[in-house]
């Protein structure tokens, strides 16, 4: 089969398409004949000695985590799933395997397909929409009538944790630049901040949960607008405890984790019209070196998908 393999570190360029044998699923693996693969800002961790030494890849490797595609084989185990059968998946981070022609996943990383999405949108949803529900509803215990500050609220992330924050019945204050203004309001932002011209300062005050995917000194100056006993959940970094204490506010950092039962939940809300999916950029499986390089720039609107093969009639 034909993947993008990753054979030494460094920049885009040492993704190399090529051949490789084609993956035989274990007993309790799924071989999945991919469709469509998500590209996300994480996937260049598989080119990096310090990431891929902390998620323990060992190189060569297959990038990539999200996929779409209809199920080819399953292992002896396996009881949710069947030949033909359209799923996506969230590959967990030690894995990977994504971009491929063929890839295996556990029952633990996948679920069925939304009907309502192509298989390109369906392989946006796994990996940022489980990142989102995961910081706000099983991290923040964010809840109806409560308000939540999301930073970058428009790129893969942001724009799912809006809508999430939305169907659960929040407020939602989310930030974003210039261009994105008009993306955050169709998502549902009730108030959209342009990080470019004001601080969210101004804007957010006594909110229950800040999600931040941007750190530094965002994450520095999100303290404060907490109320005391709110939350703080970091994608990117460790939520100081000395700023957490002085304000009286709860944090932590987030590792997002494989769930089938939440993917199927977000499935459902995607068939019901309460989570659309955003879909920037598609690029060819050959061409995802410079997918990775536009992913790497983090100011991608909504996600950038590898289309792998045909959609099934």
């Amino acid at each position: 089969m034909k993947a993008v393999v990753v054979h030494e570190y460094g920049g885009p360029e040492v993704l190399k398409y090529e051949d490789v044998p084609r993956p035989e699923p274990k007993e309790n693996e799924i071989l999945v004949k991919v469709i469509a693969a998500g590209v996300n800002p994480v996937d260049s961790a598989t080119r990096s000695q310090k990431y891929a030494q902390f998620l323990h890849i060992k190189l060569p490797a297959i990038p990539g985590y999200d996929i779409a595609g209809v199920v080819e084989k399953t292992g002896a185990s396996i009881t949710k799933f069947k030949a033909g059968d359209p799923i996506y998946a969230y590959i967990a981070l030690d894995k990977g395997g994504a971009y491929a022609e063929y890839a295996v996943a556990t029952e633990r990383e996948s679920s069925v397909k939304p009907k309502s999405l192509t298989y390109v949108e369906a392989a946006a949803v796994p990996l940022v929409s489980l990142t989102a529900w995961q910081a706000l509803i099983d991290t923040a215990k964010l809840s109806a009538g409560q308000t939540v500050l999301i930073h970058g609220g428009s790129g893969g992330v942001g724009s799912f944790a809006i809508q999430i924050a939305k169907a659960k019945g929040a407020k939602v204050i989310a930030t974003a630049s210039t261009p994105n203004q008009d993306l955050l309001k169709q998502l549902g932002a009730d108030a959209a901040i342009d990080y470019t011209k004001q601080k969210f300062e101004d804007v957010a005050k006594d909110v229950d949960v800040v999600l931040d995917s941007v750190g530094k000194d965002t994450l520095a100056r999100s303290y404060g607008v907490v109320r005391k006993g709110g939350f703080v959940v970091s994608l990117v970094a460790r939520p100081d405890p000395a700023e957490l204490e002085k304000d009286g506010i709860k944090g932590a950092p987030l590792s997002v984790e494989p769930n089938a039962d939440e993917l199927a939940e977000i499935g459902r809300l995607i068939d019901e019209k309460k989570i659309k999916v955003i879909v920037s950029q598609t690029f060819p499986l050959a061409e995802a070196a410079e997918a990775q390089a536009q992913a790497d720039t983090h100011h991608t609107r909504g996600k950038i998908v590898l289309k792998v093969a045909e959609e099934p009639k």
